[in-house]
């Protein structure tokens, strides 16, 4: 089922087509709505910052200071002591994701994870990121080691297992998100139009589920894998 195109992308690329002549592509829809995200965590984020103050912190500036501590917090158990140095990163695809989730509940925008190339660029970042911060902490050789099982005989067995394994994750987290967003996007769509004004509300909530729910499992995914890449075994 495709999903009809957000209000930005028949304005957007009539503009891209009046500045070049040289290409014939539009940009595509989840493009435009990847980076209106980007567009507006620039503008928003820098402006509520300025807004912090540790002596009268607002109701916005305590919610964000529970999402970060909680973040920490999972950091710290899932990945060991010292695993909050991974804030920035899993902090930069909470935002991303549930920001494009919560596109889904507005009739006139399309989230950006309804596409699979979106969630798959998502999940091959966070595969990227896993191993390359598994290299850096464990160093090449000891890091390639584990994936070839606890003993040398098995380790022609055991290396393409694991190596097709960790390349598995890319699926697992690509397509999680792109059907679970797609799916309730199809479904809030087709439910809407049969039911416009019983629906909306109840799946605007449901919605707001949904991303939370989805960003999550995204998150938690990213730092089980940051951990089993970065655990430095003890002989």
């Amino acid at each position: 089922m495709e999903h009809e195109s957000s209000i930005l992308y028949a304005p957007v690329n009539a503009l891209w087509h009046s500045v070049q002549h040289a290409f014939a592509w539009d940009i595509p829809d989840h493009v435009i709505m990847a980076l209106l995200v980007l567009l507006i965590s620039i503008v928003v984020f820098p402006l509520m910052s300025r807004k912090i103050s540790r002596e009268n912190p607002g109701h916005f500036q305590q919610i964000l200071e529970l999402v970060v501590s909680g973040l920490k917090g999972l950091l710290n158990d899932i990945v060991g002591h010292g695993g909050d140095r991974f804030l920035y990163i899993i902090g930069g695809f909470a935002s991303f994701i549930f920001v494009s989730n919560i596109f889904g509940i507005f009739f006139f925008l399309q989230p950006p994870t309804s596409n699979p190339n979106t969630t798959f660029a998502l999940a091959i970042c966070a595969f990227l990121y896993y191993n390359v911060q598994g290299i850096r902490t464990q160093g090449v050789v000891h890091y390639v080691k584990h994936f070839m099982g606890p003993l040398p005989i098995l380790a022609p067995l055991m290396f393409p297992i694991e190596l097709i394994g960790h390349f598995a994750r890319i699926l697992s987290l690509g397509m999680r998100l792109f059907g679970n967003i797609f799916g309730e996007h199809s479904a809030t769509g087709i439910f809407m139009g049969i039911l416009p004004f019983v629906i909306p509300w109840p799946m605007m909530g449901l919605g707001i589920f949904g991303a939370f729910l989805q960003t999550f499992v995204f998150i938690m995914l990213t730092m089980v894998y940051i951990a089993g890449a970065t655990v430095v075994e003890e002989h």
